[in-house]
C-alpha cells in the first residue's frame, strides 16, 4: 500500500472503532472526575487548581481536565461525545505516527500492521473510548517512544531524538504523573544496551530533554504548589505513592488476577505473541531490537502489576512496544508456525481482517447495543429528578458535594460552595451531603426562613444526597 492510502485506511479503521455510539452512554467510573473540574474550569476561569465540586482535586494533575474544557470551549457544547472526544484523538494520533514518523524503520507494511494493532486492541478499545487518564497517558508515551526509536534507529540528528520525545513526556507528567517513565526508560534502556550505547543516556542532548521535560511539570507545578501551599499537597502525592507500594487496599484475588488481565488488554494480538519466537529476522540488529523489545516491555510490566496495589491499567504502556514487536514480527520475510512458513501476505491479510471486523462489531454495538444501554441510564434520571424539583429561575447551591457525577446533568444554574456561610441569604435550593444536614436546618442564616428536605437522592454508588428548600416551616 502506498503511505496515502496506509492513511485513509487507518482513519477509516479508527472511525468506525471509536466513533459509533461514542456520546450515546452517560457518563461512568472516573470519568466524572475528568469532566466536572473541566466545567468549572470554564465556569471559574481557574485552570490551574482541578476541582471536584467545591473541592480542590489533589490526586492528579489536570492535563485531562484542560484537554476537556478545550474541547467543550471549541465544539460550543458540553456533552458525552465532547468530553470524550479528547480520548479517540489522542489515540488517533498515535496510530497516524506509526505510518508516518515509524514509515522508515517498520517498512510500509509494518507501519501499517503496527497501527491496526494499536487500534485494535481491547485495551485502547476499552479506554480509549472514554475519557480516562489512561487513554492520554498511554498515547503520550507511545508518541515518545514511537519517535525516539524511530528516530534512533534513522541515525538522526541527537538534538532531535533526545529532545522532541521528552516534550510528550513532560506532557504525560502532567496527564499522571512519573509512571510512564518507567515504561519508556526501560525500552530505552534495553535497546541502547543491546547495542553497546548506554553512554547516549549521559550525553547533553540527553539532559537536555529531561530539563525540557521537567520544565513543562514545573510551569503548572510550581504555581499550583505556591497556590495550594497550605493544602500539604505533596504528602497527598506521597502518601497515594506510598499506598500503591505497601498495599493499604491489598486484594489477593485481585493482585492474582493482574497478569491475566493485563494480557488480556492486547487481545486478540496476545495470541500471536509466540510468533515473535519463531520469526528469522533479516539482521542482527533486528534481533536485537526484538529482544530488546521483548524485555523494555515485560520487565516494567511484571513490575507494576506485581506491586501490592498494582492494577493492570498502570501497566498499559507496555501496549506500546508491543504493537511495535508484534509489527516487526507480522512483516517479517520469515515466519514459522508449527514448520509451515506464514506468507507475509497472509499475516498482513489476519491483522486488516482483525480491525475491519473490530470496526464492523463496534458499529452493531452501536446500532444493537447501546439503545438498550440507554434504558438503563443511572445517573441522568438523577439529574432529571433535582430539575423537576427546583424551577429554572432559581439558582442551586451544592454545599460541599463530594464527587456527584449527576451533576454534570444537571439543567440548573449550579453555585458550588464549600462553608455554609457563603450561602447568601437569597439561597433558596440546596444540595447537602447527610452529615451535614442537621447544621443547614438548624441554621437561623435564613431567618425567619428555614431549610427543610425535599427529596432524598441515593446514586448507583449508595451515596445520598439531600435537596432542601429554603421557605416557611
Amino acid at each position: 500500500m502506498s503511505r496515502a492510502d496506509s492513511f485513509c485506511l487507518v482513519i477509516a479503521c479508527w472511525a468506525a472503532i471509536y466513533l459509533p455510539g461514542l456520546g450515546s452512554l452517560e457518563i461512568k467510573g472516573e470519568e466524572g472526575r475528568r469532566i466536572l473540574p473541566a466545567v468549572t474550569m470554564l465556569d471559574t476561569g481557574n485552570y490551574l487548581v482541578p476541582q471536584v465540586g467545591s473541592e480542590p482535586y489533589y490526586r492528579k494533575p489536570p492535563l485531562v481536565n484542560w484537554l476537556v474544557a478545550a474541547s467543550f470551549k471549541v465544539t460550543g457544547a458540553r456533552n458525552e461525545w465532547t468530553a470524550r472526544l479528547p480520548s479517540v484523538l489522542c489515540v488517533l494520533a498515535v496510530a497516524l505516527a506509526f505510518i508516518t514518523v515509524a514509515h522508515r524503520s517498520l517498512g510500509p507494511n509494518g507501519s501499517l500492521i503496527a497501527a491496526l494493532i494499536w487500534l485494535a486492541n481491547f485495551g485502547m478499545i476499552e479506554k480509549g473510548r472514554l475519557i480516562e487518564i489512561e487513554a492520554l497517558y498511554v498515547s503520550l508515551v507511545g508518541l515518545a517512544f514511537i519517535f525516539w526509536l524511530s528516530w534512533w534507529q534513522q541515525r538522526r540528528s541527537s538534538w532531535i531524538t533526545w529532545t522532541v520525545p521528552w516534550i510528550f513526556l513532560g506532557l504525560g507528567l502532567l496527564a499522571k504523573g512519573p509512571l510512564h517513565l518507567l515504561f519508556f526508560y526501560a525500552v530505552v534502556v534495553a535497546v541502547l544496551y543491546r547495542e553497546g550505547e548506554l553512554r547516549k543516556l549521559f550525553s547533553v542532548p540527553h539532559f537536555t530533554g529531561v530539563l525540557i521535560m521537567a520544565g513543562i511539570f514545573a510551569a503548572w507545578a510550581i504555581p499550583y504548589w505556591l497556590a495550594m501551599r497550605d493544602a500539604n499537597v505533596a504528602q497527598n502525592w506521597s502518601a497515594q505513592l506510598t499506598g500503591r507500594l505497601t498495599g493499604d487496599d491489598f486484594k489477593l484475588r485481585s493482585w492474582l488476577l493482574n497478569i491475566p488481565r493485563g494480557l488480556a488488554y492486547f487481545l486478540p494480538w496476545t495470541l500471536l505473541l509466540p510468533l515473535v519466537a519463531k520469526t528469522k529476522w533479516a539482521t542482527d540488529s533486528d534481533r536485537n531490537l526484538a529482544q530488546a523489545l521483548c524485555w523494555g516491555a515485560i520487565v516494567p510490566f511484571l513490575l507494576v502489576n506485581l506491586l501490592p496495589s498494582g492494577l493492570p491499567r498502570y501497566a498499559m504502556p507496555a501496549l506500546v512496544p508491543a504493537c511495535w514487536l508484534m509489527a516487526m514480527t507480522l512483516a517479517a520475510e520469515s515466519v514459522r508456525w508449527r514448520e509451515k512458513i506464514i506468507e507475509p501476505k497472509t499475516r498482513l491479510r489476519w491483522v486488516l481482517s482483525t480491525a475491519i471486523v473490530a470496526g464492523i462489531l463496534l458499529c452493531l454495538y452501536a446500532v444493537a447495543v447501546v439503545p438498550a444501554l440507554e434504558q438503563r441510564s443511572k445517573v441522568k434520571p438523577l439529574a432529571a429528578q433535582i430539575d423537576q424539583r427546583v424551577p429554572d429561575s432559581e439558582r442551586l447551591y451544592a454545599l460541599d458535594p463530594d464527587f456527584q457525577p449527576f451533576l454534570f446533568y444537571v439543567k440548573s444554574h449550579l453555585v458550588y460552595v464549600s462553608r455554609l456561610d457563603e450561602l447568601p441569604a437569597s439561597a433558596r435550593y440546596l444540595l447537602v451531603q447527610p452529615e451535614r444536614e442537621r447544621e443547614v436546618m438548624e441554621s437561623e442564616r435564613w431567618s425567619p426562613l428555614h431549610a427543610r428536605p425535599i427529596e432524598r437522592i441515593t446514586d448507583y454508588r449508595k451515596r445520598t444526597i439531600i435537596l432542601a428548600r429554603v421557605g416557611e416551616e
